[in-house]
């Protein structure tokens, strides 16, 4: 698996983007590798859409950012990186976790403007886009879980679980 398939993915209204690079800059202090359009994921000259669609196809974990902005855009290019998400599930297998979402605001789940697959599975609250601990040691253990970052690590330690020192192996970013 290269370093581009260990991605997170951040799905987000183009008004959320403060909030979706406080969400980013929190997993990329774990050491979890995050594709971030606004830094690096796309540059100058980049077929933007084949590229997106890419990433989407490659990641290992999909957040999408809901929120009041979301729900107010009837149309956008993130609603086709859910969709085109929401697709990817039906080729993994149940049980694996690709589709996390997560709400930045008070956007009732009930009432969101999302693909029926963003329903069956729980969604997390980060108001703000600040990611308490606990959250960010699930998603870590997530991603971790899905890249065998753990497992190379707790090899590269002689550990055969993760101690307290452990420190994740930090990926380069996307597009850098």
């Amino acid at each position: 698996m290269s370093d581009l398939n260990k991605a997170v993915f951040l799905s987000y209204a183009s008004q959320d983007a403060e909030v979706a690079k406080r969400i980013a800059e929190s997993l990329r202090a774990a050491g979890v590798e995050v594709w971030f359009d606004a830094e690096g994921g796309l540059e100058h000259g980049d077929e933007w859409d084949v590229k997106i669609r890419r990433q989407i196809k490659e990641c290992v974990l999909f957040l999408p950012i809901i929120s009041a902005n979301t729900q107010a855009r009837k149309e956008g290019y993130f609603r086709i990186e859910w969709d085109l998400a929401a697709e990817r599930t039906r080729g993994i297998a149940s049980g694996v976790a690709f589709i996390l979402p997560v709400v930045i605001d008070g956007t009732r789940e009930p009432d969101a403007l999302v693909p029926d697959r963003f329903r069956s599975v729980q969604w997390t609250k980060l108001s703000g886009g600040h990611v308490p601990p606990e959250v960010l040691q699930r998603l870590l253990k997530l991603w971790s879980h899905r890249t065998g970052a753990l497992k190379h690590a707790s090899r590269e330690h002689g550990a055969g679980k993760c101690g307290r020192g452990f420190k994740p192996r930090r990926f380069g970013r996307v597009g850098a």
